[in-house]
């Protein structure tokens, strides 16, 4: 079987955890920062685990992570 090609924006966006989670970063952190709370910015620094819905079609997009 030929090998499964990777899927460029998946795999520079999500990460898989040792318990197979998928990790991934918060949105709405890149501009118009102005207007967020310090709480807010500080806050969408950390990560966050992708909804389980969500997981089998991410773990399809990066099969070799």
């Amino acid at each position: 079987m030929p090998k499964l090609k990777t899927h460029s924006g998946a795999k520079k966006r999500f990460n898989l955890t040792k318990t197979g989670k998928v990790k991934r970063a918060h949105a709405y952190k890149s501009h118009i920062l102005n207007k967020k709370t310090t709480k807010r910015k500080r806050g969408l620094r950390q990560s966050a685990i992708a909804d389980v819905t969500n997981t089998a079609a991410i773990k399809r997009m990066i099969p070799y992570k």
